[in-house]
């Protein structure tokens, strides 16, 4: 071939095998090499989509229950919860009497003014550290996070708006009381119950045959030493990339 024929096939299959090499790294959605952070169109919102989805999943999904307990959940009771937090009160009446006396039981006006609320729900897992996610996650309209008092956060403080989620939204069988939801898991529920968008960061666990890597970014608990706990990892990580699939959710970071 002449020189110059040879120098455009070159071309061309060295482009080929670029978007090859590229598409092999983008076929799982969970990559963290080739990530990009999930990017909506700000001037429309998917009113009434997310439900639709949840109904796949959560087969008595309603969103006519009242998200936060009240008082009145407590007064005038004659039937007492059967089990424990997070899917009843049984044992806590007296803290939550005490708590509920302080904190609201309303969404804020600002959210309720809301035509379509956005929510970023913000995990404590490993991925999320040195992730640079804190200018994104403030663009949101609603930002769910937990994180202990005892540990810095890699994100900026946010105002505290008090609140205590219904143990009805966890309105799943009771299956096995032992075992409980993670806190990351139940504040992607209340998100399923608030939102129209809900996308999550700092979510996910390391591979099974990594025994070394720490499950969140502030304290050095591993999945082995996880396995004696009351939380299900494995299942609650199923289920979350059981939403992903279905569309409930977005990813932020990688899974």
């Amino acid at each position: 071939l002449p020189p110059r024929a040879g120098g455009k096939i070159l071309g061309v299959l060295a482009l080929f095998l670029v978007v090859v090499w590229y598409a092999l790294y983008r076929e799982d959605g969970y990559t963290q090499l080739f990530y990009f952070p999930a990017q909506e169109n700000k001037t429309t919102c998917p009113l009434g989509e997310l439900e639709k989805k949840v109904v796949q999943l959560i087969a008595n999904y309603t969103r006519e229950q009242p998200l936060f307990l009240q008082l009145k959940d407590y007064f005038w009771v004659k039937t007492p919860s059967l089990y424990e937090l997070p899917y009843g009160t049984k044992g806590s009446e007296d803290v939550l009497l005490r708590l509920l006396s302080i904190t609201h039981y309303s969404l804020p006006e600002s959210i309720q003014r809301l035509k379509c609320r956005r929510c970023a729900v913000v995990g404590n897992g490993h991925r999320l550290r040195n992730s640079s996610m804190g200018e994104t996650i403030d663009a949101y309209d609603i930002v769910i996070r937990y994180v202990p008092m005892s540990h810095p956060s890699p994100l900026p403080p946010l105002p505290p708006h008090p609140r205590v989620p219904s143990p009805r939204l966890n309105n799943a069988p009771v299956l096995s009381p032992t075992q409980k939801p993670t806190t990351g898991l139940l504040a992607i529920t209340l998100a399923l119950h608030l939102c129209d968008l809900v996308h999550i960061a700092g979510f996910g666990y390391p591979d099974l045959a990594n025994k070394k890597q720490t499950i969140h970014y502030y304290e050095q608990i591993t999945l082995k030493s996880m396995a004696a706990s009351e939380h299900n990892v494995s299942h609650e990580a199923m289920a979350i990339k059981r939403m992903l699939e279905l569309g409930l959710l977005k990813n932020l970071t990688y899974f």
